[in-house]
């Protein structure tokens, strides 16, 4: 019992503070994305190819969630936008907090969209509201199609998810028709986006779909 009371109670404390981030980022005309995924699926090669896709209609930048490296944030400083490292050094997850300090090193008020690149993994990211306005999730074809029902609460709430790396779909037994209908069980309102960050291909129709989203809001 005194376990589960710690839990809910981190998990009533990071709300607290993720409201105040999503006050932060209303007034600040930020439209803030979670980008999850385990290691491997893709995640910052996708974000890279998005970037370069949405730089000229936006100003964005990235807080970028890692155990320990710093690769992933020297990879995106390369497309010239601010970029902030968070090194959780072990967490699974980044919280609310963590990402309202390091959002005290970027240039909010500069910033049209804030991609948030969570730690590699299904189960704790889902748990913790980071005040985002989207969960955008990344899987590979090679990870096969029964990650939604091993990992429900991680699909029920994602706005949209990508398919990565449909390229190589011919060289795996992922079925993306099963994948579809899996989700219209778990989460018909989610959107899929079969791409591929190696031949750029659905990266435009990711893109829009995110210009689109940030539009409406400004309005």
């Amino acid at each position: 019992m005194p376990k589960i009371d710690l839990v809910a109670g981190l998990l009533d404390a990071n709300e607290m503070l993720a409201e105040q981030n999503r006050t932060l980022f209303k007034q600040s005309k930020v439209f803030t994305v979670n980008l999850m995924g385990v290691p491997g699926t893709g995640k910052t090669s996708i974000l890279e190819k998005i970037i370069s896709s949405l730089k000229d209609k936006l100003l964005i930048g990235v807080v970028e969630g890692d155990l320990y490296t710093t690769t992933d944030a020297e990879r995106i400083e390369k497309l010239d936008v601010p970029t902030v490292q968070i090194n959780t050094k072990g967490e699974c997850h980044l919280d609310a907090g963590t990402v309202r300090k390091a959002c005290l090193d970027l240039p909010l008020h500069q910033i049209d969209l804030l991609f948030i690149e969570n730690i590699g993994n299904l189960v704790c990211p889902a748990e913790f509201d980071l005040g985002e306005n989207a969960r955008l999730m990344v899987i590979s074809v090679t990870e096969g199609n029964d990650k939604p029902w091993k990992y429900p609460l991680m699909f029920r709430r994602a706005d949209a998810i990508i398919v990565n790396k449909t390229d190589l779909i011919n060289y795996t037994d992922f079925d993306l028709k099963q994948f579809t209908e899996d989700m219209t069980n778990i989460n018909q309102a989610a959107k899929i986006f079969p791409a591929s960050a190696t031949t750029s291909s659905g990266i435009s129709d990711i893109a829009d779909w995110l210009y689109k989203k940030i539009k409406k809001q400004a309005k």
